[in-house]
């Protein structure tokens, strides 16, 4: 190689090496706006997670309270079935009451028809 071949390639590999350090500055820029935005971005999930937090908080106190409306709805229930079964009872005994009187209506019925029949006997053929 001869001395101005070899210069020129000496200028070409200066040049190629400030290429890349000024390509390397660049990326050393981009890589420090890329930590800063992450940087951002990882306050903000800090603050999404906090507010997770209070939600999820919140969600448990809503639920402990349902499962102590649930508790009570129970209770309830408990009772309500009791009070249906109290009130079967009293609709069977009423329906028991209901047949005899059914009876003694009856009876009466045949009562009234024997007394209607004595009173036309006593009181005479003639006579209403």
């Amino acid at each position: 190689m001869t001395t101005p071949d070899l210069s020129r390639k000496v200028q070409q590999l200066d040049n190629d090496v400030h290429e890349i350090y000024g390509m390397l500055h660049r990326i050393a820029g981009t890589q420090q706006r890329h930590g800063n935005r992450l940087d951002e971005i990882g306050a903000k999930v800090e603050e999404h997670d906090a507010r997770f937090d209070a939600i999820d908080a919140r969600l448990e106190t809503m639920d402990t309270r349902f499962d102590s409306l649930d508790a009570r709805l129970d209770t309830m229930d408990t009772r309500f079935d009791t009070l249906d079964a109290r009130l079967d009872m009293m609709d069977t005994r009423f329906d028991t009451m209901d047949t005899r009187f059914d009876t003694m209506d009856t009876r009466f019925d045949t009562l009234d028809t024997k007394l209607d029949r004595v009173i036309e006997i006593v009181s005479g053929p003639g006579t209403n």
